[in-house]
């Protein structure tokens, strides 16, 4: 399976076999911990202690989540395909986007961008899982999205325990110094 070149889609790593599948898993995983916490640096910094336990908290989890793929893939006999998988055009589904992670970032915010990582994880699990030639990579995509709907379940409860604030981004006091 391989996503088109179209500018707007990120350019998939091409999946030819399980061995392929556990190494953009295990890649996966491990971006989801990069981002989990980073999420948990920002918000401990800005003094959101209970949510930058519960990042710290993902962040294990995926680590945890990583080290089963791995232990799986050994137990199938692919223990040396856990390597990076190299740039992926457009990002890793996992991976956030740096500049979103400003110092004005709400819980709500945080929760967002770790939303959108773990939806655009499971849907590239599900689109492995619908469209690949080989039974048993689809039936291990799928396994994968489950877990990433689960992931994604989550983000939606705690969305709902932090809602939204309004906030005048431009009204920010501390206004980037320019020299002109």
């Amino acid at each position: 399976m391989r996503a088109t070149d179209a500018e707007d889609r990120p350019t998939n790593p091409l999946i030819t076999s399980m061995a392929d599948l556990y190494t953009i898993a295990h890649q996966l995983e491990m971006d989801a911990v990069e981002r989990y916490q980073m999420l948990a640096d920002r918000m401990e910094t800005h003094n959101h202690v209970e949510l930058a336990r519960m990042f710290l908290d993902l962040a294990r989890t995926e680590r945890l989540h990583a080290e089963e793929v791995r232990r799986s893939a050994v137990e199938r006999g692919v223990a040396e395909v856990i390597a990076p998988t190299g740039p992926w055009r457009g990002g890793s589904p996992e991976a956030v986007d740096i500049g979103e992670a400003h110092y004005l970032m709400t819980p709500h915010d945080a929760l967002r961008l770790a939303l959108a990582g773990e939806q655009r994880a499971l849907a590239f699990y599900g689109e492995v899982a619908a469209t690949h030639a080989d039974p048993q990579v689809r039936t291990l995509a799928g396994a994968f999205a489950q877990e990433e709907q689960e992931h994604v379940d989550l983000c939606h409860r705690l969305l709902h325990r932090y809602p939204r604030v309004a906030a005048d981004r431009d009204a920010d006091p501390d206004r980037p110094r320019t020299d002109d």
